[in-house]
């Protein structure tokens, strides 16, 4: 299931932004702040950009406090409520000045992009993945993100499979669940 190119890579990175800048769980154990924000929004970035540049550690800083905003779009949208979800993803694009711009580099055709105003990096990424976000909660896809249903972890995803019933963050994820259940068959 595909949004559009460029859209899935900016909610691909909304992911993984969460996933490495905000403290929680992650599959059964504490997930606690990086102490190098920008060594991991720099890893987060990689797993959906592999060449994007260094993210210098006040530029890690600023991205872990939208990955905490995007957080709350996840968990809103977990929880059934589109309406905050929405709400926060306005209000990220209004304070990013998300705006569309048609772009074309390293040999790819015409995309649009997503920027904000000022040139900063979290001020980029956060307008880029508000917009994502927003496509994705303007469609009839809207429940396709999500928080692990796990227990013990709170790390987010999108859905992006055919049948859209994906209630993991990862398959370590689901299959701690089903080795859980198992056992609980076993003993009973």
């Amino acid at each position: 299931m595909d949004f559009n190119s460029h859209a899935d890579g900016v909610v691909r990175a909304a992911v993984a932004l969460v996933n490495a800048l905000t403290p929680g769980e992650r599959r059964g154990r504490d997930h606690p702040a990086p102490e190098s924000p920008g060594a991991a929004a720099t890893e987060g970035l990689r797993t959906v950009y592999p060449d994007h540049r260094e993210v210098a550690e006040p530029e890690g800083a600023e991205l872990a406090e939208v990955a905490a905003r995007l957080r709350t779009v996840f968990a809103a949208v977990a929880a059934g409520d589109i309406d905050t979800a929405a709400g926060q993803v306005n209000a990220l694009l209004d304070e990013t000045h998300a705006r569309p711009m048609l772009q074309r580099h390293d040999g790819e055709p015409w995309h649009l992009h997503f920027h904000g105003r000022g040139g900063t990096l979290a001020g980029e990424w956060g307008a880029s993945c508000a917009t994502g976000l927003a496509i994705v909660l303007g469609s009839e896809f809207s429940d396709r993100l999500g928080v692990c249903t796990a227990p013990h972890c709170d790390r987010v995803y999108v859905d992006v499979s055919r049948n859209g019933t994906r209630r993991f963050c990862s398959t370590a994820c689901q299959n701690r669940v089903k080795t859980a259940a198992f056992r609980a068959r076993g003993r009973a």
